[in-house]
């Protein structure tokens, strides 16, 4: 099964909905109807970004930090303090936010989602917690410490709360994030806890985007904080994290999934580690680069890695697709990204083409006008997305070979096909380059032999007859302009 996911920012979501309300809208004011479109489009899961409570703490970070705010105004031009409600991973705690409905509305909003056969993602933030979190006083020993000549020499990864000095959460490349504290995953007790934590979690939804995940791998928080994890008042633990979480999560829910925010090439360890999906920052970033052969070589990966890879153009930490590919090359981009195994992911917002980034530490976003064009593309797209063997079936890299000698444009393509048990079948062609270009495909599929076979392309009008000993013998014909792709359904007639 490769499901289809879609991410909303609750907080920007809600702001919206209240103005076209006239009063504060929760999950209750979510109509029937969006919800109807958004199983009818094939969506398996809705991704709620930011649905935890958050307090004022974080939210005072967010408006005073100067360099911040100049993000705000590039991401909003005309941000002002109300807009500001501080970033929904600066965790107070894990029950649903107060401004949203609570638990009862977000439990009836998961039964609404049940009944459209559609399931509720949430997130899991576990490197870090809210600086006005309960543990800051009741359990201090669950946060990395720091010390005067620590806050003196990195003021910028260190905090005094009280008479106590506390890391800012981070990971090892980057400044500490100032609304956030670091938890200790070298402390038995802090994973008890947040095993606890994830276990109450699987009551609320059924799935969670655990950001950085990363960062808990042993090596990598030994790396980061080194003897500063060491716990004063308990031995160090340091045996991975996230089989112990994922088996007491599922112990309270065995359909329960795990999707990994993962970066560094981690993606295999986390998968090894019980992750269903883990993100596939790889494949985005050849994407970007316009690399046939880099986008290829990634799809010759193990196929147990690959059909747990979730594939995205963009997200809340990305650049907007409509403004990092021109656009045949993000029609181009998402044919690739949507078609191949895994986990689809989409963001709030790519549908309409949108250009500016919705920043998370804001509570509405800047007005665009939508693309037609590209709203119409993707209609197509999820159209052909609900195709059973998208779903079900078995994918096949194909290979290519040069129209003739010395035309060096067959690597540029990128074919692959899909068929389910009964036979239905899809071929996927892409010419990812900037120029027109030619090649063959070679099908290898001795069952077209002696057959008509007729070949529609579900992202237009196009049509061919192929003769099928020619293509069992030569292979598939292409000359596709730049950019230029079909999705055919394969039929024998």
């Amino acid at each position: 099964m490769f499901p289809t996911l879609y991410q909303v920012h609750t907080r920007v979501f809600l702001t919206e909905l209240s103005k076209t309300l006239n009063r504060p809208a929760t999950l209750d004011d979510v109509s029937d109807e969006l919800l109807d479109d958004f199983a009818q489009q094939g969506f398996d899961w809705l991704w709620l970004l930011g649905i935890w409570q958050t307090g004022p703490a974080g939210r005072e970070v967010s408006r005073t930090s100067a360099d911040w705010r100049s993000g705000f105004v590039e991401d909003l031009p005309d941000v002002t303090d109300f807009d500001v409600c501080g970033s929904p991973f600066a965790i107070q705690s894990y029950t649903p936010h107060t401004a949203f409905g609570g638990a009862e509305a977000l439990a009836r909003f998961r039964e609404r989602l049940r009944a459209r056969g559609a399931r509720l993602m949430l997130d899991f933030v576990p490197n870090h917690i809210a600086l006005d979190h309960p543990w800051v006083d009741e359990h201090p020993e669950f946060i990395v410490a720091g010390t005067e000549a620590e806050l003196r020499a990195e003021p910028h990864n260190y905090v005094r709360l009280g008479d106590r000095i506390f890391a800012y959460g981070r990971d090892p490349y980057f400044p500490g994030w100032r609304d956030t504290l670091q938890l200790n995953y070298r402390h038995p007790g802090l994973r008890r806890a947040m095993i606890e934590t994830l276990a109450q979690i699987t009551g609320y939804c059924d799935g969670v985007r655990c950001d950085m995940a990363m960062l808990l791998l042993p090596n990598v928080f030994k790396r980061t904080w080194g003897d500063r994890s060491l716990p004063h008042d308990a031995q160090p633990v340091d045996t991975p994290f996230w089989p112990e979480a994922i088996d007491a999560a599922r112990a309270k829910n065995p359909d329960f999934l795990f999707l990994s925010e993962v970066y560094w090439d981690l993606e295999a360890t986390l998968q090894a580690q019980g992750f269903d999906y883990t993100y596939d920052k790889s494949l985005y970033d050849r994407l970007c680069t316009g690399d046939a052969e880099a986008v290829r070589d990634h799809l010759l990966a193990d196929d147990d890695f690959q059909r747990r890879c979730a594939r995205f153009l963009e997200n809340h930490d990305e650049q907007r697709a409509a403004a990092v590919f021109e656009p045949a090359m993000h029609e181009a981009a998402a044919v690739l990204t949507y078609t191949v195994p895994g986990m689809r992911f989409f963001h709030e917002g790519q549908f309409d083409g949108r250009r500016k980034r919705m920043n998370l530490h804001l509570a509405r976003k800047a007005e665009e006008f939508p693309a037609p064009l590209v709203r119409d593309f993707y209609l197509r797209l999820l159209t052909c997305l609900r195709r059973h063997e998208f779903h079900k079936g078995h994918w096949r890299l194909l290979t290519q070979r040069p129209a003739w000698n010395e035309n060096p444009t067959w690597r540029n393509f990128i074919a692959y096909e899909w068929r389910d048990d009964a036979g239905q079948r899809t071929l996927v062609v892409v010419n990812y380059g900037r120029t027109q270009g030619q090649c063959y495909v070679d099908l290898a599929d001795e069952s077209l032999r002696g057959n008509s076979i007729l070949l529609r392309d579900q992202m237009s009008r196009a049509w061919y007859q192929r003769d099928g000993y020619e293509l069992c013998d030569r292979g598939l014909y292409l000359d596709l302009p730049a950019w230029g792709y079909h999705v055919f359904d394969v039929s024998l007639t």
